[in-house]
């Protein structure tokens, strides 16, 4: 500011002084309506997703099972009659009509899913064991207290991380991949328990090759998830619980647009939802579900809305 002699008051009239401040009352009026709007919204710095607020959105449920299938489109199991007990659960559950996989093959799907990054996996080939140490869903949940599990149909044996053994398959099990996460959370799936109050907070469940779909057909898959986990889905309905069924991809032939289906008691029965998903927003909404910070590119990703209970 250049230097004067002259006071404020001598230099300034004071029908200015009185303009500035009139201003300055606006400034600070049109500031604090921004500040409380945008407290409404749930923004705040450095996230312009609203993550308070989106967090808050999302029900706690006491344990979450997800299941993953294999390559099949949307179209081929939603609406078939070769899938009855998954329509089933969508229909008294939420069906997600523009649910979408990342890539093609099957494996970059899976690390997606769990780590919000596909990790650099491109192919089905086995990968090291724990060639990887970035955060991922079961690390974020043993951080924050939270208790994680796997149940792989046809594991040979508790933690084992053999790459292939009959209708067994590595590649769809990423968590073998990380050397933050323990292989002693790698069960078979006979170790699932009957005592669904005794299930982790968040597991996931892979059937093997042929029950997946991946070798045998779209009855053969849905028979499978009916015979083996109707009673938990029965059960989560009553007990503050989920069961979230996902593909890892399509057939190559619908843009990779793929069934989600979620059922349990924090699901409002019979709703839909067209919004875009993709692996991350479901790895987002289970992140925000525990309020565990976020892997990869689940940062940047929203969760399922519109589906749950009040």
């Amino acid at each position: 500011m250049p230097a004067t002699s002259a006071s404020p008051s001598a230099a300034v009239p004071p029908s200015s002084h009185r303009v500035r401040r009139s201003r300055r009352r606006k400034v600070t009026a049109l500031a604090g309506a921004f500040a409380l709007a945008t407290a409404g919204l749930g923004v705040w710095a450095g996230n312009g997703f609203g993550a308070e607020a989106a967090a808050a959105a999302v029900p706690t449920p006491d344990h979450v099972v997800v299941v993953v299938f294999e390559n099949h489109a949307y179209g081929q199991v939603m609406g078939s009659s070769s899938a009855p007990y998954l329509n089933s659960l969508a229909s008294g559950g939420a069906g997600l009509t523009a649910s979408y996989a990342e890539t093609h093959p099957s494996q970059p799907n899976y690390y997606a899913l769990f780590s919000g990054d596909t990790q650099g996996v491109t192919d089905d080939s086995c990968v090291d064991p724990g060639f990887s140490d970035a955060p991922n869903l079961a690390s974020e949940l043993t951080a924050a207290g939270k208790s994680w599990a796997s149940y792989n149909e046809s594991l040979p044996s508790e933690g084992s991380t053999t790459c292939k053994s009959g209708k067994y398959a590595q590649k769809h099990n990423p968590w073998f991949g990380f050397s933050n996460v323990s292989t002693d959370s790698a069960h078979t799936f006979d170790a699932f328990p009957t005592d669904f109050s005794k299930l982790p907070t968040v597991s996931f469940v892979v059937p093997n090759l042929c029950s997946d779909m991946h070798d045998c057909s779209v009855s053969t898959g849905d028979t499978w998830v009916k015979d083996h986990l109707k009673s938990y889905a029965d059960w989560a309905k009553t007990h503050n619980s989920l069961l979230l069924v996902t593909f890892d991809e399509d057939n190559r032939l619908s843009g990779n647009r793929i069934p989600t289906v979620l059922y349990g008691q924090p699901v409002q029965a019979g709703s839909t939802s067209d919004t875009t998903y993709n692996h991350y927003d479901v790895l987002r909404t289970l992140e925000d579900m525990y309020g565990t910070s976020h892997a990869g590119r689940a940062a940047d990703a929203k969760d399922i809305s519109g589906i749950w209970a009040g």
